[in-house]
C-alpha cells in the first residue's frame, strides 16, 4: 500500500483501497489511524468492509441506527419533519469508544457522507506515545491499577451539556453496567503498552478513595491530551476514516448546528477482554 503520513507520531493516508485485507490491517495498527479519500461507498459496502476487522457492535443509542443495517449509527445534524435523523454531538471530550463495554472496541470507522462548511474536525491524542514519556515512577504508580468505567463523561454529567455523553433513554441506560479496565493496557495486537481511556468514561480507580483517583485520572488525562500528542483531521466528501481504539483518544469538534454534517459510523469490538 502506498501511504502518506498525516502527523510525526501517528496517522497515515492510504491510495489503495482495494489492497489486500492484510496489507490494510498491518497498515491500520502501524500508523493507529488510517484514512481513505474520496470514496463512494454504499451502506452495505461499508459494512462489509468493517465486517473484515472484526463484530460490529451496534451503538445503544439504537434511535439512530442506519434504516438498512443496525450496525450503522447515523451521526447528523439534519432533521426531517422536526425530528433528528441522527446523532448531532458524538462525543466533544476527549473518550475512547466502548470503553464502557465489557469487551471494548478495535477500531471505530466514520465515512462521510456531508461535510460542513467550517469545522467538524476529529481531534487523535497517542497514547502509546503518552504512557511512553512519563516518568518511570509515575509508570510504576499507575501499571497495576484497574479503573472503573461508565456510559458517561466524567467531567461533564449536565444533560443540556453539549460536551455531555449523548443521553440515553432510561430503556438505554438500564443496558450499561460498570465495568473495569487496566489504566495501562497491553495492546492486543501489537503488545505495546498505552494508558486507556483516562478521559472519558473512567470514574474511578478499584481500591482508590473517590477524590483521590479522579486527581490521579485527571492528571493523566491532562498529561495524555497534550498538543504534542495530538493530531487534528480534517474530512472530505467520501473520506474513510479508521481508528485504534486500544492506541488513541478521540474528540468531536463543536459545529454549527445550521452547517449540515452527516456521517455513518461503524464501531468493531475485540473479540474477547485481553
Amino acid at each position: 500500500m502506498q501511504l502518506t503520513r498525516l502527523g510525526p507520531r501517528f496517522g497515515a493516508e492510504a491510495r489503495e483501497f482495494g489492497a489486500p485485507f492484510r496489507e490494510v490491517w498491518d497498515a491500520f495498527f502501524a500508523a493507529q489511524l488510517l484514512v481513505f479519500r474520496g470514496l463512494q461507498l454504499t451502506a452495505t459496502r461499508f459494512l462489509e468492509f468493517a465486517r473484515q476487522f472484526g463484530r460490529p457492535e451496534p451503538h445503544v443509542i439504537d434511535q439512530f441506527h442506519h434504516p438498512e443495517h443496525a450496525d450503522i449509527l447515523i451521526l447528523s445534524n439534519r432533521k426531517r419533519n422536526g425530528a433528528p435523523v441522527g446523532l448531532a454531538d458524538a462525543g466533544t471530550y476527549f473518550h475512547t469508544d466502548y470503553s464502557y463495554l465489557e469487551v471494548p472496541a478495535r477500531c471505530t470507522m466514520l465515512y462521510s457522507i456531508e461535510v460542513p462548511r467550517v469545522g467538524g474536525d476529529t481531534l487523535f491524542a497517542d497514547q502509546y506515545a503518552a504512557y511512553d514519556d512519563l516518568p518511570e515512577a509515575m509508570k510504576r504508580r499507575i501499571d497495576p491499577l484497574v479503573a472503573l468505567h461508565h456510559y458517561g463523561n466524567r467531567d461533564d454529567l449536565d444533560k443540556a451539556s453539549r460536551t455531555v455523553a449523548s443521553v440515553l433513554s432510561e430503556e438505554q441506560e438500564r443496558k450499561m453496567a460498570w465495568v473495569r479496565h487496566p489504566v495501562v493496557r497491553r495492546h492486543p495486537v501489537t503488545g505495546r503498552r498505552a494508558l486507556y481511556a483516562v478521559s472519558g468514561s473512567s470514574f474511578g480507580i478499584e481500591g482508590m478513595p473517590r477524590d483521590e483517583s479522579h486527581a490521579l485520572l485527571d492528571e493523566l488525562k491532562r498529561h495524555a491530551t497534550q498538543d504534542q500528542y495530538q493530531l487534528r483531521l480534517r474530512y472530505g466528501v467520501g473520506d474513510l476514516v479508521i481508528w485504534d481504539n486500544a492506541s488513541l483518544l478521540h474528540s468531536a469538534t463543536l459545529t454549527d448546528p445550521e452547517d449540515p454534517r452527516t456521517l455513518w459510523r461503524i464501531t468493531v469490538k475485540e473479540e474477547r477482554k485481553p
